[in-house]
């Protein structure tokens, strides 16, 4: 007998002969709540599914997800070789998120060699998410302008009042330029790489082809940080550990698009959605000035990784009634895990600060390390948003607003909103850069026809037609 194949607990059939549940469908898209639940009363706190034809464990419970991403006993894989039906060929070559797990960056790495990229990712990244460094504030700055110049465009054919997408108009192109700037001197301009990771995240007919031209592109871009290193997160990383290959960069640079990208755009759609709604104590939050606090609480209610990329089991390890074999795949999920009561009865609903133990950025040896830019990047652009539009309202009923869902991410495909302008709101002061700061960048203005902003939204638009 195979010792490597799965070794059935009394009472139930290994994974692969379970009758799964699809992972992506109706409810999970538009009525997560209702999905987890349903879940969480047939099985538990975990449950079998089929992720896009593979069959995986989804994991619900709070203290289960908890312990697996805490992972004090060493049994949780991210190393996709630990997959037992990848190493038997059993896993289609077609199947959607086989690039994902395939792509060999920090986040499918075990042990030294992941200790090894994050700390170059944790050097790399401390510049900017160290307020009290120059890189820091200059990438505020820009973050800053960024975003008033895209509050500036969406507002300009209208009067004082007027319509606007704010996912494709703000809170997903924000964070695009926001990788060119971390990639630095050539990437932060360079149209065509942020209109493809544009064209990657719409996940369009295109998307592949767009995907192989951005991997030439950040390729490119860390070949010459190899050879001239400047102040920008590839150059940081590089000094951190010098023996990191181009590829190995390029992988991680890869990733960080995707990251930055995907979740920080999908982070700032979701706390102006939450704020908007009013129901999860969001408007209140920004209301009193916490902005962080509302994006802490649109995290707990709605995830940007609704579910966690996947681990695969050492070991035959017993979770709720299931003995999930060495070698099965299993997801993790913050969203359902925040639904669970073990998490709810943290907190009382009218408290001022809501739990710190939600699980939107992981936990243990793989919590993310750029979570404080992710979070400085979505506290500048609510803030922004909410000081220059007022009377800002959903132009959709909110159990009509349109969801796109993958098997990791959930976010708007769109954000319709009404909105005034606010009195008076005044722009940023201009004010000299201090002795140890980075001098600002020269940039036209969003009313001039070259700006960035202007390029890159024209060539969103042009790629949606």
């Amino acid at each position: 007998m195979d010792s490597q194949r799965p070794r059935a607990e009394p009472g139930h059939p290994p994974l692969e002969a379970l009758a799964v549940q699809p992972l992506l469908n109706r409810d999970y898209e538009s009525r997560p709540a209702v999905f987890y639940e349903r879940l969480r009363a047939e099985y538990g706190p975990v449950a079998p599914v089929d992720v896009l034809g593979v069959p995986a464990w989804l994991v619900i419970g709070y203290s289960q997800t908890l312990d697996i991403l805490r992972d004090t006993r060493g049994i949780w894989s991210r190393r996709v070789e630990a997959w037992r039906a990848y190493r038997e060929g059993a896993v289609p070559a077609d199947w959607p998120m086989r690039p994902v797990v395939e792509s060999g960056n920090s986040g499918f790495r075990d042990g030294a060699n992941s200790t090894r990229l994050r700390g170059a990712w944790a050097e790399g990244l401390r510049p900017f998410q160290d307020r009290s460094r120059a890189e820091a504030k200059a990438l505020e700055r820009d973050v800053r302008r960024y975003a008033d110049e895209l509050i500036t465009v969406l507002a300009e054919n209208g009067g004082r009042t007027g319509w606007a997408d704010l996912s494709a108009q703000y809170a997903r192109p924000l964070p695009l330029m926001v990788i060119g700037r971390l990639l630095g001197d050539g990437a932060d301009g360079d149209d065509e790489l942020i209109i493809d990771l544009w064209r990657v995240m719409d996940a369009g007919p295109d998307a592949q082809e767009a995907s192989d031209r951005l991997t030439a592109r950040v390729a490119g871009v860390c070949e010459a940080r190899t050879r001239n290193p400047g102040a920008d997160l590839p150059s940081y990383m590089l000094a951190a550990v010098p023996d990191l290959t181009a590829d190995e960069l390029t992988r991680e640079m890869a990733m960080m698009t995707g990251l930055v990208g995907d979740v920080t755009g999908t982070l700032i759609c979701n706390t102006i959605t939450e704020v908007l709604i009013g129901e999860t104590g969001a408007r209140d939050s920004v209301s009193a000035g916490m902005i962080q606090e509302a994006i802490n609480r649109a995290s707990a209610a709605n995830p940007p990784m609704a579910n966690l990329a996947f681990r695969w089991a050492r070991a035959d390890v017993r979770v709720g009634r299931f003995q999930i074999a060495a070698g099965d795949p299993v997801l993790v999920s913050p969203a359902a895990a925040h639904l669970d009561p073990a998490f709810t009865r943290t907190s009382a609903p009218d408290s001022i600060y809501s739990s710190r133990a939600h699980l939107a950025w992981g936990a243990g040896p793989h919590a993310c390390l750029g979570r404080d830019l992710a979070t400085t990047v979505t506290t500048i652009a609510v803030e922004r948003l909410f000081e220059r539009l007022s009377a800002l309202r959903l132009a959709l009923p909110a159990d009509q607003l349109p969801w796109r869902s993958s098997p990791l991410m959930r976010g708007l495909r769109s954000l319709p909103v009404t909105y005034e302008l606010a009195a008076g709101a005044p722009e940023p002061p201009a004010r000299p850069a201090a002795a140890d700061e980075v001098p600002e960048r020269d940039a036209p203005p969003a009313d001039e026809p070259d700006s960035l902003v202007r390029r890159v939204l024209r060539m969103m638009r042009l790629s949606q037609s």
